[in-house]
């Protein structure tokens, strides 16, 4: 049978922890799917007058990227409307960038940012500062870690806020000696207090921002994203992209299953995953057991220096327990943003008495610290291990210095971002971006998860050298691993007869490169379910 494309390269690579010796440089497709591998003579096996033939000289085929953990919806439309903070180690920075936008807006809009460095306050983020530089401006700044925001004393008023507001969950508005609230809005439901009065954003203009980000993420290599999250208007962007054509990646979609929350909203996911189109679609659901180390939200075992970090997002524990339960015994596979040891310990204890979906291993995302006893347990249990390298290398430092290492501690903070040590006790570990928390070109969380240090500051100490994986092992981690952790082992991750036909065409073997040079090796082309997309160095780039 003739293939409908033929692609031709120097290489063929699958990241096989134990690779064979291998001549394949070809591969066929049909209706989306590979039929068949190997050389040269596939071109007269196969190639047919409707045949479309594409050759790469001196290229590698690699299985197509899947970064495990991303937001490609809400971050699309953060960034695409909100103010970047991005690099700015200075509140004189962040008031800079401010009144720039202020000055772009001419009117009393709101400014909406992303972001934001905590460590540029001296002492607990306040929006004190704010009302001093821009009185009266309604702001509102999102925190680099997106689990917490800085607002300016006219949002307060204008929302009325009195920290005395309650929540299911463990969020909070914080007060001050005063009594009244600093501006400093932690974890999740009390930011939606804030998003509720953020000015409406049209669909036309959330498709567009999306439609964009998906087409930047193909051009650096992805094929594949995994959508932890589902809110709206989500299913309305991808329904509206797939009318005027198809999605430049595959996503698979988990929604967020509240923190304390009832069994109809659990009823409500399970409902959900019967959604889908033609390159994205509902699967799994995913946990906030807790918050994050920098807001002192964490469960960790003891707490931080300042007390802090040391109860769970998730209040009512037994009722996460029931919930893993419920969705387990629905066949929809979970996936628990655990950072703190506590909250680490607990999701590994309550999936050893669950057991798992049918259709997918349950996982654990984050786990930026635990000890050496939680390691063995993630392949005795199948847990899949979700990371974001560039967590490590681009919010803490070798020193210390930083608020995450400060708060949690030097003994804890040594057991940090265990890659190495989770992969040599035998862990699937599935690496991700945590987009747009984290730079979304796979590239750099490739060349950072080798480094322990960002790929483009060759002078910065490594976090953690110990914890270094093998350009093997970190590919392995946005192709396979991404794979077993959706349940699609036998149809994803692998260049192989049977598999979807989702490829990622690099200039060079990453392989044959030093990390530093795998972050700048072009992406020709990708592919996906068979159809290809060409990316121009300017793309790739961008």
């Amino acid at each position: 049978m003739n293939a409908d494309l033929i692609v031709r390269a120097a290489r063929i690579e699958n990241f096989d922890a134990a690779p064979a010796p291998s001549t394949a440089s070809v591969v066929a497709v049909q209706d989306g799917r590979i039929v068949a591998v190997g050389g040269e003579d596939l071109l007269r096996e196969r190639a047919g007058a409707a045949t479309r033939v594409l050759d790469f000289p001196a290229a590698t085929l690699v299985p197509g990227l899947t970064d495990s953990h991303a937001h490609p919806v809400w971050g699309a439309i953060e960034v695409g409307t909100g103010l970047d903070l991005g690099g700015a180690s200075t509140l004189d920075e962040v008031c800079a960038r401010i009144a720039v936008r202020l000055a772009e807006q001419r009117g009393p809009a709101w400014v909406t940012g992303f972001d934001l460095d905590v460590n540029v306050f001296d002492g607990e983020p306040t929006g004190q500062p704010l009302e001093h530089r821009f009185p009266g401006a309604p702001i509102s700044l999102m925190t680099r870690d997106a689990h917490s925001l800085v607002v300016s004393p006219a949002v307060i008023d204008r929302m009325g806020l009195t920290g005395t507001e309650t929540f299911d969950d463990a969020s909070r508005i914080v007060i001050g000696p005063d009594g009244r609230p600093t501006g400093f809005v932690l974890e999740l439901q009390a930011m939606e207090l804030v998003f509720a009065h953020y000015p409406a954003v049209p669909l036309a203009d959330a498709v567009r921002h999306v439609t964009d980000r998906l087409r930047a993420f193909a051009a650096t290599g992805l094929t594949g994203l995994h959508a932890l999250d589902f809110a709206s208007p989500s299913e309305e962007v991808y329904r509206a992209i797939e009318r005027a054509g198809d999605l430049p990646v595959r996503v698979r979609c988990s929604p967020l299953v509240p923190a304390d929350s009832t069994r109809g909203d659990w009823e409500a996911v399970v409902a959900q995953q019967r959604l889908a189109g033609r390159r994205w679609h509902v699967a799994g659901a995913k946990f906030m057991l807790d918050g994050t180390a920098d807001n002192g939200s964490a469960w960790f075992e003891h707490p931080d220096v300042f007390g802090q970090n040391r109860l769970p997002l998730w209040k009512d524990v037994e009722g996460y327990r029931e919930a893993v339960r419920f969705f387990t015994e629905h066949d929809v596979p979970t996936a628990t943003h655990a950072i703190g040891d506590q909250a680490v310990r607990t999701a590994l204890d309550v999936i050893e008495e669950t057991g798992h979906a049918a259709s997918a291993p349950h996982r654990i995302e984050h786990i930026e610290s635990i000890p050496d006893d939680l390691l063995p347990r993630f392949a005795a249990l199948g847990v899949v291990a979700g990371l974001q390298p560039v967590h490590a290398t681009r919010m803490t430092r070798a020193d210390r210095s930083d608020n995450w290492s400060h708060r949690i501690g030097p003994e804890r903070a040594a057991h940090g971002w265990r890659t190495r040590d989770l992969l040599d006790h035998g862990a699937v570990v599935a690496l991700g971006s945590d987009w747009p928390i984290g730079i979304g070109d796979p590239r750099t969380a490739l060349s950072d998860a080798q480094l322990r240090r960002p790929v483009d500051e060759p002078t910065t100490v490594p976090v953690q050298p110990g914890q270094r994986i093998s350009a093997r092992e970190a590919y392995a981690g946005m192709t396979r691993s991404p794979a077993i952790a959706a349940g699609s082992a036998g149809r994803l991750g692998r260049i192989a007869p049977g598999y979807l036909a989702d490829l990622t065409v690099f200039a060079r073997n990453p392989l044959d490169l030093s990390p530093e040079e795998q972050a700048d090796n072009p992406v020709l082309a990708t592919v996906v379910d068979g159809s290809v997309l060409h990316h121009t160095a300017q793309e790739c780039a961008s």
